[in-house]
């Protein structure tokens, strides 16, 4: 089952949509990144965030490469080396997507919420799920895989969630950015190019854990319906 082809065959589409999107990414982000903008992104971070009264939230330079994000338990944004001390449209446009987060949290944004509390889930559902679906296939108990199931559904719950909650941020990032006169109207479409390219990987990672799922279903329910004939 674990070299299984028909595996692939089930994750293809999500396999392709991941390879195309990273691309799309890797190209956009590239370009905004030698395109200069009249702040950094720290600059940028800053005062969309003192203008809207969140003079308390910190912004902080993390390593890595697109490590950027908004930590909620400590209220912080970090932005990775090049996006904090760039002054280019890529920069302030990661930056602004990353405040759109803090503004969600500021503002009671729902899913966002949601998605806090589904932070588990995605966090130890994987591991939670091979072992129980280890157990089950040792024990053969359905039970203890169909609870392997449920926990690996918790990754799908959690990455339906995460759709409308990046999105929201990149859409709250290009009418401030906008509104404020950070970028002008070509550096709008610049901003907008690199943002919907990130969208489309929380699409493609969405599609691949709700298809893994199926896969899984398919199998097992496959076997005990083999098992009663």
């Amino acid at each position: 089952m674990f070299f299984d082809p028909k595996y692939f065959l089930f994750l293809s589409p999500a396999l392709l949509l991941m390879a195309w999107a990273q691309w799309r990414v890797k190209s956009s982000y590239g370009r905004a990144m030698q395109m200069p903008a009249q702040m950094s992104g720290f600059d940028a971070a800053r005062y969309i965030l003192d203008q809207a009264g969140l003079q308390h939230i910190p912004v902080e330079p993390t390593q890595g490469e697109l490590s950027d994000h908004y930590d909620p338990r400590s209220q912080t944004v970090r932005l990775s080396t090049n996006v904090y001390y760039g002054r280019t449209l890529g920069a302030v446009g990661i930056a602004a997507h990353e405040v759109g987060h803090a503004l969600q949290h500021a503002q009671g944004y729902l899913p966002l919420g949601i998605r806090n509390l589904a932070v588990p889930a995605a966090q130890f559902g994987p591991q939670v799920f091979m072992v129980l679906l280890f157990l089950g296939m040792l024990l053969g108990s359905m039970k203890l895989i169909i609870l392997g199931l449920v926990a690996y559904s918790g990754i799908v719950l959690f990455q339906l969630v995460n759709l409308p909650v990046e999105f929201d941020a990149s859409n709250r990032a290009k009418r401030i950015l906008a509104d404020l006169n950070i970028v002008d109207a070509n550096g709008s479409v610049v901003v907008r190019d690199v943002l919907n390219a990130a969208g489309w990987t929380y699409v493609a990672a969405t599609l691949q854990a709700f298809l893994t799922l199926l896969y899984y279903v398919s199998v097992f329910t496959g076997g005990q319906r083999r098992n009663r004939e």
